[in-house]
């Protein structure tokens, strides 16, 4: 047990820890100058086994599991390299056919989640070599490991896990921009500019973190609501579920984490005045594929209020159009759209942990859960 630092709860101390566990997991790990991803010692697996590689699997469970969605899509754009991304707990019963071409990444902040290491046992056992991510040294996970990027978070007390996820969703980009250069996907130029925003994000981060307040009054608006939705689309996805899970584990209250497209196929019929719907909505103007996401969310939001809906946006700075729509909106500092999630998750942390404190819940110790599920 570490000391809370004057705050409150030990998840909101790692809530505002987040900036420095970024700093802490990127910075000794990249070189701007060099334009280099230095994690090559870490991870165990030659260049030429590397360059060799023809798919990717992803096992983990909760939180971790997330990230590890987000990784998809980081791996998929920057490595040009397909990634399944696996349930721990369901892992073993599809038979996955993967073998020495594939590595299999398992993501545990604790190292010792008992489906996530039967699912890396079962990997091995098939051929494939393995890389953790983990948050404690020496961890099974680690040990039995071909690699392992470890984030470098610091302790985290709370069940909720937040600066674990975060720093997890950044040592997934360093693995995927590290094969990237390895497979030659990425130009030095290129991958320069990319490490240039990933160290950018702990000022963008601490930024986020201003919207503390504005979590608290939306939670206490909120604190009645029975039910919410949250919905994204492609890499912003993941981090709608997440918010959802976060809401679900410390205030209790049902939540459900959707793709943006597919509330059109079933969970319309929900939407009406009584159900919050919180939306993620940035925008990357860069990107072509961010901006067409970003019309759809625009027509998403429409069709949500003529429904009746009360909705909650996290839109990108300098934003007004969705301003008109929303009922109410959380900036986000801008960032490349691989990278926004980093940035999405910590609004949706904040509003959880406030739901949990409006209705004076244990915030760090939420009933039926532990911090480490060690048995299946």
């Amino acid at each position: 047990m570490t000391d809370t630092g004057g705050f409150p709860h030990y998840m909101l101390k790692e809530i505002f820890e987040q900036p420095q566990a970024l700093a802490d997991t990127i910075a000794p790990r990249v070189s701007v100058a060099e334009a280099e991803v230095r994690i090559a010692d870490e991870i165990g697996i030659g260049i030429q086994d590397l360059r060799a590689l023809e798919r990717i699997q992803i096992v983990a469970s909760g939180t971790s599991r997330h990230a590890g969605m987000v990784g998809q899509y980081m791996f998929q754009q920057l490595a040009r390299l397909p990634v399944d991304v696996d349930y721990a707990s369901e892992f073993e019963y599809r038979n996955p056919p993967i073998g020495p071409k594939e590595i299999t990444i398992v993501i545990t902040q604790s190292g010792e989640t008992a489906d996530t290491m039967a699912a890396q046992r079962l990997a091995r056992e098939k051929g494939s070599r393995t890389i953790a991510i983990s948050n404690v040294v020496g961890s099974t996970a680690a040990r039995e490991s071909d690699g392992v990027l470890y984030t470098h978070a610091g302790p985290e007390t709370s069940v909720a896990s937040t600066k674990a996820f975060t720093a997890q969703m950044a040592v997934l980009f360093l693995l995927a921009a590290y094969l990237a250069e390895v497979k030659e996907e990425l130009g030095k130029e290129a991958l320069r500019v990319w490490l240039q925003q990933l160290l950018a994000l702990r000022e963008k981060a601490e930024a986020v973190l201003e919207c503390a307040d504005t979590c608290r009054r939306l939670a206490e608006r909120f604190q009645r609501a029975q039910d919410f939705l949250f919905v994204g689309r492609a890499v912003h996805y993941p981090v709608a579920m997440d918010g959802a899970l976060k809401l679900k584990e410390v205030s209790y209250v049902h939540a459900e984490g959707y793709p943006a497209g597919e509330t059109k196929h079933g969970p319309n019929a929900l939407i009406d005045e009584n159900l919050p719907v919180v939306m993620i909505a940035t925008c990357d103007g860069n990107d072509d594929g961010s901006v067409l996401r970003y019309q759809k969310s625009l027509a998403d939001l429409r069709r949500f209020k003529h429904q009746s809906a009360k909705t909650i946006a996290l839109v990108s700075e300098g934003d007004g159009e969705v301003a008109k729509l929303a009922d109410h909106v959380i900036f986000i500092p801008k960032a490349p759209e691989l990278l926004s999630p980093i940035l999405e998750i910590i609004p949706l942390q904040l509003f959880a942990y406030y739901m949990a404190v409006t209705k004076g819940l244990d915030v760090d110790r939420p009933r039926n859960l532990v911090k480490s599920v060690t048995q299946e």
